[in-house]
């Protein structure tokens, strides 16, 4: 799976005890390699339980650092560092209006909702109608029913809700789709995994007075994005 060592599907053993502690100590881990800082998003990683939005036969794997199979084509879910790594950059906070471009499991917009907070919004759309009814599943099974989902092209972004302080794109791309820069309200930012001949960077931009400025994060490896603006 594009590099990574996957392992192999089992019945769950695990007990929600033994899977709240993992999630105890992969947040601690985090804080230490310095992925994480915000205390709303460490808060929110410590209070969404991780394996309710994995397949059964990979629950138990809900805290090793590989991405793992979703239903739907070339779906993941990716690294638990994957999510302090793009919202931290970002500066997901209290209150922003967040737009996710590609669903996966729901688990990514389950943590942002509990980061911006009942006073913000959380808009994602997932293009692939299997992994959507997955994502759909597992958030009203963990109690998140004001996440607006969308079963669309996210290329072209979420025009109906206007402008939006935080876009995060968890899918390879060879430019950021000009619809969603578009979408991006003044001083807003957004995260996407650019794809380069041979590698992918993660760049943050920011939309200031001046226009658009870029700030590369780090290298990663996502699968591609779909649809118009994707392969």
């Amino acid at each position: 799976m594009y590099g990574w060592i996957v392992p192999p599907p089992r019945e769950p053993t695990k007990s929600s005890e033994e899977l709240a502690q993992e999630r105890a100590a992969k947040v601690q881990e985090l804080l230490l390699t310095g992925y994480l800082q915000s205390e709303l998003i460490q808060q929110a990683l410590l209070k969404v339980p991780r394996e309710i939005f994995i397949p059964r036969l990979y629950q138990d794997y809900a805290y090793l650092e590989v991405p793992l199979p979703l239903p739907g084509e070339r779906a993941t879910i990716s690294c638990p560092h994957s999510y302090p790594l793009f919202y931290e950059p970002l500066g997901l906070d209290r209150g922003h209006k967040f737009l996710e471009i590609g669903t996966g499991s729901g688990y990514g917009v389950a943590v942002a909702r509990e980061v911006v907070g009942a006073e913000g919004l959380v808009v994602s759309i997932e293009i692939d109608p299997t992994t959507f009814e997955f994502a759909q599943r597992n958030l009203e099974r963990a109690g998140y029913d004001d996440i607006l989902l969308v079963n669309s092209d996210g290329g072209r972004g979420y025009p109906e809700k206007k402008s939006f302080d935080r876009i995060a794109i968890t899918a390879a791309c060879a430019t950021v789709p000009p619809e969603l820069i578009e979408q991006l309200s003044p001083r807003g930012r957004l995260i996407a995994p650019l794809q380069r001949e041979h590698t992918q960077e993660l760049v943050l931009f920011e939309r200031g007075l001046g226009g658009l400025r870029s700030r590369f994060i780090c290298e990663v490896l996502y699968v591609p994005l779909r649809g118009v603006c994707g392969s």
